[in-house]
């Protein structure tokens, strides 16, 4: 059998490539890669702007087409990588020459061996890792994220008095609103989302074991940490002063748990509302001419959910083994988190997937509300909770000699059904005051909803 054409090994890459295009601007190997490119380029800027080494500050003119060497990295400078890459068989490296080469074509060679000054390649990865995951999550995670709260939140308001049968434990129990439900999810995503956008994103610049030692030697009197401070700090990023030869990764692992726990409640919010489309309490807006089942006409299956709960348990798998990699480097460095690191943007990008379908899902249930009334009218018997509570405050404001509440309406309504009759004869003879035996006989289980609108709005 004849091999395919070269295809995609990963379904990010294939069939769902336009899904998650967004993070291949950061986290790809080009993306990556701009981003050391930019690195290089703004540390020659640095040491030229404090005239280290007798050098003069750069025209604003030269700084504008240095700056393009990253603004405007493209398809020829992936290329011209790859092909050094081969030959150095190390990507920093080759960046280096590849900044090297274009300050030769634009007539700056004086300041050529200022590029990749004093650098460790960490030093440079870091700073280019952390100014890709910043930017990764902040302008293009977080949004999607936001998307899906801001549908949450519409749809809490929206059903915010559409009373429900809750179910702990998949029993019926004390009724909710769905707007109430959903409100829980949204209230939980934007705490975790509030912790992600705070996130810190750190590199270090201090040469090859973190001691400054080969900038010392060039000039002991400058203030290298200071200037490597104002470096990092001046590119957005935050400052880790005492490292190894690698920053610590520390970070990451923080941003990777935060991320893994909105994944968790992603999950959690896509099982959830796939059970209460096999319930009934949502219909499917169907999708013109779409097919549900191959072989069952009438079926339009959950789709948006079941493909999210599958990517968030990926994502979450990943990110989780980041964290536990990169939190460990043997002695000064060694290379596990070099390829572990690689796999950042798949991690995002099955998460970002599971966000595109919560999003589409969301947008396509349409709530049966008179499912969720007939559900109430069959399960009378969670009134047997206010009932008993009632008692109990009779008893106590001495106005009831009832004893044991409780055993009373468990004897009454566990195991068997009871309907709005039974419990009305079974309350219209209890030993309570007239305003609570009044309150209880004009309660449903529709109206036993606490103050769940309230808290939904």
């Amino acid at each position: 059998m004849p091999s395919l054409p070269t295809q995609p090994l990963s379904p990010l890459d294939g069939r769902y490539q336009a899904a998650v295009s967004g993070l291949a601007d950061y986290l790809s190997e080009a993306g990556l890669n701009r981003a050391r490119v930019e690195v290089e380029v703004e540390w020659l800027i640095a040491l030229t702007d404090r005239s280290l080494f007798e050098t003069s500050p750069l025209a604003d003119a030269d700084k504008e087409r240095l700056r393009a060497l990253y603004r405007d990295f493209g398809q020829a400078e992936i290329d011209w990588l790859a092909e050094k890459e081969a030959v150095t068989q190390h990507d920093v490296k080759a960046i280096e020459y590849l900044v090297r080469d274009r300050l030769q074509t634009l007539g700056l060679d004086a300041i050529a061996e200022l590029t990749h000054f004093a650098c460790t390649s960490e030093d440079i990865n870091s700073a280019s890792y952390a100014l890709t995951v910043k930017r990764a999550v902040e302008q293009v995670w977080l949004p999607a994220l936001d998307l899906v709260i801001a549908k949450l939140r519409e749809l809490a308001v929206e059903h915010a008095d559409a009373a429900m049968l809750s179910r702990t434990h998949g029993q019926p129990a004390t009724p909710s609103t769905m707007g109430k439900e959903l409100a829980v999810f949204a209230w939980r995503l934007e705490r975790v989302r509030g912790q992600i956008a705070a996130s810190d994103y750190l590199a270090k610049f201090s040469g090859a074991t973190g001691t400054w030692s080969a900038h010392l030697s060039a000039d002991p009197d400058a203030d290298w940490p200071t200037i490597a401070r104002e470096y990092i700090e001046g590119m957005g990023l935050g400052f880790n002063v005492l490292t190894t030869q690698i920053e610590s990764h520390d970070w990451q692992v923080e941003l990777y748990d935060r991320v893994r726990h909105a994944g968790g409640i992603l999950h959690n919010l896509a099982t959830d509302i796939w059970t209460y489309i096999s319930l009934g309490y949502f219909a499917q807006i169907p999708v013109a001419g779409a097919t549900g089942s191959s072989t069952m006409p009438h079926k339009i299956n959950p789709i948006r959910f079941e493909n999210a709960e599958a990517n968030l348990e990926l994502s979450g798998a990943l990110l989780n083994s980041l964290s536990q990699t990169l939190v460990t480097s043997r002695l000064q460095r060694d290379l596990t988190d070099s390829t572990t690191q690689r796999n950042i943007g798949v991690a995002f990008g099955h998460s970002l997937l599971a966000l595109d379908n919560l999003r589409r899902g969301l947008n396509a249930i349409s709530l049966r509300r008179e499912v969720l009334l007939d559900d109430l009218d069959h399960n009378w018997e969670v009134l047997a909770e206010a009932i008993q509570t009632v008692i109990r405050a009779e008893v106590v404001a001495g106005r009831s000699t009832i004893s044991d509440p409780y055993a009373l309406l468990k004897e009454l309504t566990r195991g068997h059904r009871v309907g709005a009759a039974e419990l009305a004869e079974f309350v219209g003879k209890l030993e309570i005051g007239d305003a609570a035996k009044q309150r209880l006989l004009a309660l449903t289980p529709a109206t036993y909803t606490g103050i769940a609108e309230r808290l939904a709005r």
